[in-house]
């Protein structure tokens, strides 16, 4: 077998056994970075894996007045330059030229402004079109690798033309990326007026972290093990720290940046979504409006956040992985006395039988020392009495850390007597990593999210009542923040841990963040005892 079909079969084995229906995948925003760095790869990926059906096909829309032949050349030189810098060995740093050619000769582009309704009836014309290629069918997913601004309007569009009515030989589907509204008030704007045009089993809202195989792990370590749920409440956990940290700044963004910051821009999605799967009751099954109903739960039982019980930063100059870093405000696109946080840290406490009186803290920043996205379940302590007599004045932490990136695993702390005659006891740890046990998958962390958008399991994506319960969370902090701009940033130096008071937050309680260098790393100095 050639490394390539070796590859293909890799991928073949981690998608059911099916492929999807015969479909069209409208791209709207077709000439935009998103399509090009994800969307496109995880299509390809894709078809080396087996998992599109033959009659599938692609329109691309944008405004930019480009021909189908030129739309597909910039897409094979962004494949070729991401192959050459994966370094790929397994493929000699070029791809997979056979599945490359079967998704190009699918791809059509359409140039096309997103609020004209010639754009529609052009679009409606195209995919009448593919039915004789799909066998008589006319499905159709609508994806908007767009701005939010053009949300709605692009789904009045759809609706005004026609496109989304379906029926007994077409289903229709519209993917909308992050960030869906910026506070309460626009999140349940913007699902009142496409909830005007579409059902709610038509919308996929897409959180590429809900993409990673680690994260969908979660559900799997807790419900299929019967030696973790038994001890997956209060009675057993003393606290839960996430954590999503990253050494990029904000990398040419900072018009976008500016009007979100790190709240907006990662609490409640991404890191919400992390906590919903740690926290969240058994479902009765993996349906998906069953598991996303016990998600909203959780979201909802989130207590009010006390501005006391959170803290914003701000990254200044300083050194990153060895680079030297300017502060915020000197990014391009941001004001000079800029009061927009590039790191958040919070308290949160669930008001539920399970989770009552256990801190879940959250943190998340840019320019941080190291790039991890990880969860850190902290056990509570054993009695000590038993040993009073011994010189052991304290008992190494117990603490379960759940890998999502880069060193996707998950590791478990324990104590154990080290060997001698005297009773001394060390932290050892128990650690499982992906790459030791499964074969290395190529993947930008939206196979996933599409192949599931095209044969309708809408178990990864947010419904409506999820994205506002989300932001119900937030909303008294985004507040609270509005009306008191910070007044000491920047409070952070570049490359560091982040604001001294994110440290402070945590020792209220007598407990501290783990590093972020080596989150994996017990550290008994910096445990609650």
């Amino acid at each position: 077998m050639t490394t390539i079909a070796a590859d293909a079969a890799t991928i073949a084995k981690c998608f059911p056994d099916h492929r999807p229906s015969p479909a069209t995948m409208a791209i709207f925003g077709a000439g935009g970075d998103l399509t090009k760095r994800l969307i496109v790869p995880a299509l390809y990926n894709l078809v080396r894996g087996g998992k599109l059906p033959e009659g599938f096909a692609i329109i691309g829309i944008d405004h930019n007045d480009t021909t189908t032949e030129e739309w597909c050349q910039s897409l094979t030189e962004m494949m070729q330059a991401f192959a050459r810098a994966a370094g790929r060995e397994r493929q000699g740093g070029a791809i997979d030229q056979q599945a490359w050619s079967w998704l190009t000769r699918r791809m059509h582009y359409m140039r096309g402004d997103f609020t004209q309704p010639e754009t529609y009836r052009q679009l409606g014309e195209l995919l009448t079109d593919q039915t004789g290629h799909q066998g008589g069918t006319a499905n159709a997913l609508f994806y908007l690798a767009v701005g939010d601004r053009f949300f709605g309007p692009v789904i009045d569009q759809l609706g005004r033309a026609g496109l989304v009515q379906q029926s007994d030989n077409a289903w229709r589907r519209v993917v909308i990326e992050k960030p869906f509204g910026h506070d309460l008030a626009s999140a349940e704007a913007l699902n009142a007026q496409i909830l005007k045009v579409l059902s709610e089993d038509q919308i996929y809202r897409i959180d590429h972290f809900l993409g990673k195989e680690t994260v969908q792990n979660i559900l799997v370590l807790r419900f299929a093990n019967g030696m973790f749920e038994p001890l997956w409440n209060r009675d057993h956990i003393d606290h839960v720290e996430i954590t999503a940290a990253e050494t990029l700044g904000v990398e040419g963004r900072g018009r976008f940046y500016e009007k979100t910051g790190a709240l907006r821009d990662m609490v409640p999605n991404h890191l919400f979504q992390l906590l919903a799967m740690i926290g969240m009751e058994p479902p009765i099954s993996f349906d998906a409006d069953a598991v996303r109903a016990k998600k909203t739960e959780l979201l909802q039982a989130i207590h009010p956040i006390s501005p006391a019980d959170a803290v914003r930063g701000q990254y200044g100059a300083g050194l990153v992985l060895g680079k030297e870093v300017g502060d915020y405000r000197h990014e391009p696109d941001v004001a000079p006395n800029s009061g927009t946080e590039t790191y958040v840290a919070l308290k949160l406490g669930i008001d539920n039988w399970r989770w009552a009186r256990v801190p879940f803290y959250l943190r998340t920043g840019k320019c941080l020392s190291a790039r991890t996205t990880e969860i850190a379940v902290q056990f509570r302590q054993a009695p000590y009495a038993l040993f009073r007599d011994t010189p052991v004045d304290r008992l190494p932490a117990n603490i379960l850390t759940l890998r999502i990136q880069p060193d996707e695993g998950l590791s478990l702390s324990f104590s154990a007597k080290r060997p001698g005659a005297e009773i001394e006891i060390d932290g050892v740890e128990m650690d499982f990593a992906y790459r030791d046990y499964f074969a290395p998958l190529a993947s930008v962390g939206y196979e996933t999210l599409i192949y599931d958008c095209l044969i309708g399991d809408a178990t990864l994506f947010q419904r409506a009542d999820t994205v506002e319960a989300a932001w119900c969370a937030v909303q008294g902090l985004l507040n609270a923040w509005a009306s008191a701009p910070a007044d000491d940033f920047p409070n952070y130096a570049a490359g560091s841990a982040g604001p001294a008071a994110a440290d402070r937050l945590l020792a209220r309680n007598g407990h501290a963040w783990l590093p972020i260098a080596s989150l994996s790393t017990p550290a008994p100095a910096s445990y609650s005892g």
